[in-house]
């Protein structure tokens, strides 16, 4: 499966209106359950970086002043993401992996993907995760370890929908329309991928 975009960290920058910092907590409910309050900043010198940090029971989302309502709703969903997967920080061992993909093919596929093996791999830079088919093979790669476990099951239900329809055509998609946050993991690993390619720049709040 190859690299997709989604997510960045933290600074600190001059606030909006609380009523714009509360209209910006448009992610998903259960997504905000965590914090009380979402509260987004806008600044003028910052460019391209998006960053995020808890401060006591609100989080805070640091974004650059040009961006549009639609990205700004798009970055607070992707940076409440990572910071929940951040803080709970539960990586899966391969035998825990192996029988989460027992699970999910249970649950969406009625048990028929049955794969020989899963495992996490350090070898995958470009791709979060490949099947080998014929071998009844699975591996993951390990940068999605933190990543919030929507998003792993997800990648996992991808690579056992490839143990059923080898390519990527319709009945390919039509298997993993059954799992109902498909779009919002893609989303997710997109912007991580979006975020890589951006400038690094230090995780400390900036003046």
């Amino acid at each position: 499966m190859p690299a997709d975009p989604s997510s960045r960290p933290a600074g600190k920058t001059p606030a909006r209106s609380a009523a714009s910092h509360q209209r910006s907590a448009a992610a998903p409910a259960a997504r905000v359950a965590a914090t009380s309050a979402v509260e987004v900043r806008r600044s003028t010198r910052r460019r391209k970086s998006v960053t995020a940090y808890r401060e006591g029971d609100r989080t805070i989302v640091l974004i650059p002043a040009r961006m549009s309502q639609a990205e700004e709703r798009r970055w607070v969903g992707v940076m409440l993401d990572k910071l929940a997967a951040q803080e709970s920080k539960r990586h899966l061992g391969d035998t825990e992996l192996e029988e989460r993909a027992a699970r999910l093919s249970a649950q969406y596929f009625d048990g028929r993907a049955r794969p020989a093996s899963v495992r996490w791999v350090t070898n995958q830079n470009t791709r979060w995760g490949s099947c080998t088919p014929a071998e009844g093979s699975i591996r993951l790669s390990r940068r999605l370890q933190g990543m919030p476990e929507y998003v792993v099951d997800y990648v996992l239900l991808h690579e056992l929908a490839h143990l059923l329809v080898p390519g990527h055509g319709p009945d390919f998609w039509r298997l993993l329309e059954a799992y109902p946050r498909t779009e919002r993991a893609r989303g997710f690993l997109e912007g991580v991928v979006a975020a890589e390619v951006l400038p690094r720049l230090p995780a400390a709040r900036e003046e």
